[in-house]
């Protein structure tokens, strides 16, 4: 999908694409970045001592910006699901008992689809962690930036769990999903 056709997209009155969708673009856009790093630095003779090093954190991070796409694709889906759950017919008890536990499994998916992503913009910055580790001084700011890219991409992802959580009855999903959270949140706080 072409930037501009997503953004059009994004500013749509449609459902989706939402902000854990573009939560994993903004996470694949640090990762990029890092990939970018890596890149030039792989190719300056000047750090020709770390030049592998720099070519296996383009491949990671060329994997991770995949990984982010695909995980855009699945957010969507999610949430999607949560949107025609809610659609569903509500006259009878039947309908209603229906339509309450599709629900709740549409809700259970939407927010385990930015967890995911949560997980991969952390990657993303431990990524960036080895991209500064280069030392190249010339790109400190490409690296700056990748860094507040994947933090973003992890506090909106958790943003978006969170506002699933509080519409979840599985007290034990949510547990469970918020205790992988923060500590993705922790380990992002010490990176």
């Amino acid at each position: 999908m072409e930037l501009e056709s997503y953004l059009d997209d994004l500013a749509s009155a449609a459902p989706t694409p939402g902000g854990g969708s573009a939560a994993t673009i903004v996470a694949a856009l640090g990762a990029s970045l890092v990939a970018m790093v890596a890149r030039i630095t792989a190719k300056n003779p000047a750090f020709a001592a770390n030049a592998a090093h720099a070519e296996s954190i383009v491949r990671e991070a060329g994997a991770l910006s995949d990984a982010l796409l695909a995980a855009r694709v699945r957010d969507e889906s999610a949430y999607g699901a949560v949107v025609a759950a809610q659609a569903l017919p509500r006259t009878t008890p039947d309908e209603k008992a229906a339509r309450a536990a599709t629900l709740q499994t549409a809700l259970a998916g939407a927010a385990a689809a930015p967890l995911d992503a949560a997980a991969l913009a952390l990657a993303v910055l431990r990524l960036v962690d080895a991209a500064e580790a280069l030392g190249n001084a010339h790109l400190a700011s490409d690296v700056a930036s990748a860094a507040i890219f994947a933090r973003a991409a992890i506090a909106a992802s958790a943003a978006n769990v969170r506002i699933n959580h509080a519409f979840m009855r599985d007290a034990s999903v949510v547990a469970a999903q918020e205790a992988t959270l923060r500590d993705v949140e922790r380990a992002a706080a010490g990176s």
